[in-house]
C-alpha cells in the first residue's frame, strides 16, 4: 500500500518507520526540516518496545512529491490539523482514504471540514510513550493498542483493509463501531496524566507513586468519565480509575506528549484534553474543579513562555 504520513514527529515517526519495515511505500512529510533532511540522508530509525530497525524512507517538506496515495495519515498535533488537511488535498485520490490520530477531541470534525466526511476514519493511539532522540530517530516506550473507526459509520470493507495493513506491521488494532467510544477512553487515561505530569514535570510513575500529584490525576480522570457518562457514552469500564491505572502502569517511564511538548517550549494540546473536558463539563452541568485548575496552570506557564 502507498502510504503518506503526514505529521512526523514522535508518533507519526513511529506510524512511518514500522509501516514502512512491513514492506509498504510510504511517505514521511513534514516541516520540520532537519528532522526530513536526516530520514531522507540516513533513513529513520525507530528504537523501543517493537525493537530497533533503521529504514529507508522517502521525506519531504513537499507533499505534492508523493503524488497520490492509498492511505493518507494525518498524525500532527491537534493544533495543526487545518494546516495537514490542506497540504493533504493534492495526494487525494478518488479511492484514498484518509487516517487522522490525534489526541483530545474536535480534530476530526475539523479534517473532515477541509476533505469530506466521507474520506475520514479516525484513530485512536495508546499507551506508545514515544519521543524524538534526535531528528532521523525516534523512541517509543509501549505500543499497547491503535483503535480505528469511520466516522461517518459502522466498521467497514477500507477499515477493515486499513486494519490489517497496521497489523501486518505489528500494531495491536481494534476496530470500532462507536467512534464516541473510543475516543473518550483514550481521552480519559490522557486527562489523567497529560496535565498533572505537565504540571509536575513527572514521569508517569511519578504521578502514580505521589500521593498528592494522584489524588489530583485522579481527580482530572473521575471528571473526564463523570462528563463521558453524562454525555451518554457508553465506555467499556465501570471503575475510571482501575482503567487509567492500569493504562499508566504499561508504560511507566514514559512522560506524556504534552509534557515534552512543554520541555521543547512548544504550545501543548492542553486546550483538547483537560480544556476540553472544562467545556464538555459546562455543556452537561457536571463541575470539573480539577481539571480547570489544571488546565489553567498548563495555559499559565504557556503564557509565560510567550506561546499564547
Amino acid at each position: 500500500m502507498k502510504i503518506a504520513v503526514i505529521g512526523v514527529g514522535a508518533m507519526g515517526s513511529v506510524y512511518a518507520g514500522l509501516l514502512a519495515d512491513a514492506g509498504n511505500e510510504v511517505w514521511a512529510i513534514d516541516v520540520w526540516r532537519e528532522h526530513i533532511d536526516a530520514i531522507r540522508d540516513h533513513g529513520l530509525r525507530v528504537e523501543g518496545k517493537s525493537g530497533d530497525r533503521t529504514v529507508k524512507i522517502a521525506a519531504t517538506m513537499d507533499a505534492q512529491e508523493a503524488g497520490h496515495c492509498d492511505l493518507v495519515i494525518i498524525a500532527t498535533k491537534a493544533m495543526h490539523v487545518d494546516a495537514a488537511a490542506v497540504a493533504a488535498k493534492p495526494i487525494i485520490g478518488n479511492n484514498t482514504t484518509v487516517l487522522t490520530i490525534q489526541n483530545g477531541i474536535g480534530s476530526f470534525e475539523k479534517v473532515a471540514a477541509k476533505l469530506g466526511k466521507e474520506k475520514i476514519t479516525i484513530g485512536v493511539a495508546g499507551g506508545f510513550g514515544a519521543s524524538i532522540t534526535a531528528p532521523g530517530h525516534v523512541h517509543h516506550n509501549g505500543m499497547e493498542l491503535i483503535r480505528l473507526g469511520e466516522m461517518a459509520g459502522p466498521v467497514t470493507t477500507r477499515l477493515d483493509k486499513v486494519a490489517e495493513v497496521w497489523s501486518d506491521a505489528g500494531f495491536n488494532v481494534k476496530t470500532y463501531d462507536d467512534i464516541q467510544r473510543m475516543v473518550w477512553e483514550k481521552l480519559i487515561c490522557n486527562v489523567c496524566f497529560s496535565g498533572v505530569c505537565t504540571v509536575s514535570e513527572s514521569q508517569i510513575k511519578e504521578v502514580l507513586g505521589d500521593h498528592d500529584l494522584w489524588q489530583i490525576a485522579k481527580g482530572c480522570a473521575t471528571e473526564a468519565y463523570q462528563v463521558a457518562r453524562a454525555k451518554d457514552i457508553k465506555v467499556s469500564f465501570e471503575d475510571p480509575i482501575s482503567y487509567v491505572k492500569a493504562f499508566g502502569e504499561k508504560m511507566p517511564n514514559a512522560r506524556p506528549s504534552m509534557l515534552l511538548d512543554h520541555m521543547e517550549g512548544r504550545a501543548t494540546e492542553i486546550d483538547v484534553i483537560n480544556g476540553a473536558i472544562v467545556r464538555e463539563g459546562a455543556d452537561t452541568q457536571v463541575t470539573t474543579p480539577f481539571n480547570s485548575v489544571i488546565t489553567a496552570l498548563v495555559i499559565a506557564k504557556e503564557t509565560r513562555l510567550g506561546l499564547r
